[in-house]
This record gives structure tokens, sequence and C-alpha cells, in this order.
């Protein structure tokens, strides 16, 4: 392809676009920005229009990403119905879905390294999925009596790490890595156990 430089119609979002790919197929630290411009078809000087350098490329992926994110868990709590507990549930699905369906985006919100705090703007998007995932747990947890109710914040992140390694061991169909059940399944089962822990889910269902 030939280097347009500058004038390239929407060049940062052509950028972004190159980048995801490149994570995909490389990880993220696996290209560099000279890389990202030659996926774009673009000089690597024309990048410093929009960007002061790699990791700021790959912030605004995870920025991206995350409000992809935020939208999908917020669709997903639905605002808490039908019920606390479905609607907890229904965040974690969300969770695997998105990171099947965006892995670019998911690789450059959790696997790179990319500090929340770089912009005001991905710090706002990042703290907004978290925060629905706190609502979430924190609506379930207004079920158990409150000597014994953990932070909505400790509930949410014990969920939250829980998808997380999930989504790493068993959704993203690494070399020799079998999972001996459907990753939706196994989150299934770990969010119940979990919650009977708690005495929010009656031990028989």
């Amino acid at each position: 392809m030939a280097k347009q430089g500058y004038h390239h119609g929407n060049l940062r979002q052509a950028l972004v676009d190159a980048a995801l790919r490149l994570i995909e197929e490389q990880g993220p630290q696996g290209f560099s920005l000279s890389d990202a411009a030659r996926a774009a078809g673009v000089t690597p000087a024309a990048v410093y229009r929009h960007f002061n350098g790699r990791d700021d490329l790959i912030a605004e992926c995870a920025r991206q990403g995350f409000e992809i994110f935020g939208d999908l868990l917020e669709h997903a709590y639905a605002g808490g119905k039908p019920t606390a507990l479905k609607a907890f549930e229904a965040t974690g699905r969300a969770y695997l879905a998105f990171a099947r369906k965006f892995p670019g985006y998911y690789m450059s919100m959790f696997e790179s390294g990319v500090n929340y705090n770089a912009s005001p703007e991905l710090a706002r998007a990042s703290e907004r999925a978290r925060a629905v995932l706190t609502r979430a747990a924190e609506a379930l947890s207004q079920h158990i009596p409150e000597n014994r109710r953990p932070p909505a914040s400790m509930f949410a992140n014990h969920i939250w790490a829980m998808s997380h390694g999930i989504v790493e061991l068993f959704a993203r169909g690494k070399p020799g890595v079998n999972a001996p059940f459907p990753p939706e399944d196994l989150l299934e089962a770990g969010i119940g156990i979990y919650l009977r822990g708690l005495g929010l889910v009656p031990p028989d269902n």
C-alpha cells in the first residue's frame, strides 16, 4: 500500500483499527508504532500528529474498549431486572462475550500494562465499567445480613477476577488448553458456589 501521509481521512481511527489487528495477531507487546503506521498505510511521522507514542495509541485502544465494555455491561445489567441475582449473573456472561468478540480491545485493556490514568477519558471509561459490576454487587448484597455483608467493591472484584481467570484460561482458545466445560458453565458454577457461600443462593438451587 502506498504511503498516504497525513491526509488519510480519519487517520486517528485508522491507526487504532490497525493497532487492534496487530494486538490480536501479535499481542500488545508484539508490534511497534512503525508497524501500526505501515498497517494503516501511512508514514510513521504521520502517527505523531495524533499520538505521542505507542503507549498513547494503546491507551486509546483501551479507552474505546472500555466504552464498549461498559455499554455491554450496562445492557446486561438492565437496571437490575428481572431480579438482582439474574442481573448480576448476566454481567458475568457479558464479560465472557466481550472477551470473545473483541479480543484486541480486551488485550489492550487487560494485558498491555496500560495505565488507566493515562488520560482522564480512559480513567472515566474504566471506572464506569467497574461501577456497573459494583452496582450489581451492591444491589445483590442487600439480601445479606449487614454483619455478614462484604464491601460491594470486594464482592465485585471477586467476580471480576473469576471472570478474568476463566477468560484467560479457557475462553481464548490458547494452544494446549482444553476447557473441561464451556467457559459459560464454568463461570455460572463458580458464581453459584460463591453466592451460596454468602447465603444468596439456596443450597438446593
